[in-house]
């Protein structure tokens, strides 16, 4: 049945592409920027999310891509960058990305008391919310945002409701499938006949998708670590540019070594778990720190113990799905899955492939700098190689769905030198548009069966039907996770 429901989807695909390209381009090639027109026929995603939005039914999708590609051309959307929005617009931070719901969707905030309706910036605005949604698309292809209408502090000045259609349609026609849910914060009274129109503009479909909310409904749908104190929150963030609002990402702060929180135990534990999990293609130089974590005590010596980690990481390494990049190859391509609290599976890996001739810098940056530890985070990868990143959550910290991590990777020069003092200088220096940033996701395995994910020592033990099994799982899960409807 999966194998029929591929190949219908192929045939749909193909079918969309080939009408547009006879239907729509031929009479109305200068209508669209020919960038998108090239994209609809390579990206399989793209189509399929208008087709899906259109519940399969070609004639409407054609109907929806050739209004949805006039706007694009007409707003310049592939053009879009910081500089094609006014900077005071940027600065008072009506419009930003920041923080996940419950569900792990971004957060895409309105503040709509920074909103003052005025046709001189209306056009400016809206550009605005095209800039964050086509910056948000490009880097997450298809992961859903929560639109969060911060309606508190609002005045009727702030009503604007051709702005707010222009939202609406942003999720009905410009970006279908990007909509997970409308959270409405603090309404006043005066809107409501306001938002019985909205609700003819989403249609019978897309109603149930709005949901209004107080401070104390709000946290059903965003945890307080997201939420602003005026929403009953505990979230420090505020906004100010420049420089712009990003991914929420930071560096880990428990990257070189244990954390002086945990109990000698753990603590223990995990220097002896840091001199293990050594890479392949460090040097001897970088080497020597992270073996000095090791207790001295212990009787092991440095051969024995990194042949004990090859043995380990040969076996752990299973074939999973793999995310090719042009610098890169990682592994996950998409989530990371850790084990559940029961089941005690701390830890998760991430294998980069350098696939270029030259070496190439990486660091891990994550939304929960305080959760994780991850070792290494700033490193380098020699052609050819691949290195092994370890991510442990630690302090009893729970992994969420909301968390992310963001791999950052840049080709250096033969000559560079490779020490921590030349990574920090390089990262000072490459231009943004040298650098491929590929971002993963956070899973919980809400079973105590062992996953070839985790560094459990008995996950090196599994039968070859276990492991098949658990590949098996985890295909499954990444595939839901990619063709889910927002």
């Amino acid at each position: 049945m999966a194998e029929n429901h591929a190949q219908n989807k192929a045939k749909l695909i193909s079918e969309t592409r080939r009408r547009f390209e006879a239907e729509y381009v031929t009479d109305k090639s200068d209508k669209y920027d020919a960038r998108d027109v090239e994209r609809l026929q390579q990206d399989d995603n793209w189509v399929e999310s208008y087709l899906s939005w259109r519940h399969n039914i070609v004639d409407e999708t054609l109907k929806m891509l050739d209004e949805s590609f006039q706007w694009r051309k007409e707003i310049s959307v592939n053009d879009l960058n910081e500089s094609s929005i006014p900077r005071w617009l940027l600065e008072i931070g009506v419009i930003y990305l920041h923080g996940y719901d419950k569900e792990g969707n971004k957060l895409f905030w309105i503040r709509v008391k920074y909103h003052v309706k005025d046709q001189k910036t209306i056009s400016d605005k809206k550009k605005l919310i095209a800039f964050w949604l086509e910056r948000y698309a490009k880097r997450e292809n298809g992961k859903p945002v929560t639109v969060m209408f911060d309606l508190s502090e609002t005045g009727i000045n702030s009503i604007d409701m051709d702005f707010v259609r222009f939202i609406i349609n942003c999720f009905k026609v410009y970006y279908p499938k990007y909509l997970s849910k409308i959270v409405i914060f603090d309404m006043p009274w005066l809107m409501n006949a306001a938002f019985k129109i909205v609700k003819t503009w989403l249609g019978p479909e897309a109603v149930s998708l709005l949901k209004f909310t107080s401070k104390n409904e709000v946290q059903d749908y965003v945890s307080v670590e997201y939420l602003p104190p005026h929403m009953g929150g505990t979230d420090p963030f505020k906004y100010s540019y420049p420089p712009l609002v990003d991914d929420d990402f930071q560096t880990p702060l428990c990257e070189n070594g244990p954390i002086t929180s945990e109990d000698e135990t753990s603590s223990k534990e995990d220097i002896e778990s840091d001199g293990k999990e050594t890479l392949e293609t460090i040097s001897n130089e970088e080497q020597t720190p992270l073996l000095k974590k090791i207790n001295p005590t212990e009787s092991t010596s440095k051969a024995e113990e990194n042949e004990k980690v090859d043995s380990k990481m040969r076996a752990f390494k299973k074939p999973l799905s793999v995310f090719k990049g042009p610098l890169l190859h990682i592994s996950p391509a998409e989530e990371l899955y850790f084990g559940s609290t029961e089941s005690g599976e701390k830890k998760t890996l991430i294998v980069l492939t350098n696939v270029t001739k030259n070496i190439v810098a990486f660091k891990v940056r994550t939304t929960a700098p305080e959760k994780y530890r991850v070792k290494p985070s700033n490193s380098s990868c020699d052609p050819g190689a691949s290195v092994d990143i370890v991510v442990s959550p630690h302090g009893g910290l729970t992994v969420s769905a909301q968390d992310r991590f963001l791999i950052m990777a840049a080709e250096m020069e033969q000559s560079s030198g490779t020490g921590p003092a030349e990574l920090t200088q390089f990262w000072k220096e490459v231009p943004r548009n040298k650098v491929m940033e590929h971002r993963l996701r956070c899973h919980t395995v809400e079973s105590s069966k062992p996953n070839t994910l985790t560094l459990k020592d008995n996950a090196f033990n599994m039968s070859d039907k276990t492991s098949e099994d658990i590949c098996l799982q985890f295909a499954t899960s990444s595939c839901e996770t990619d063709c889910s409807p927002p």
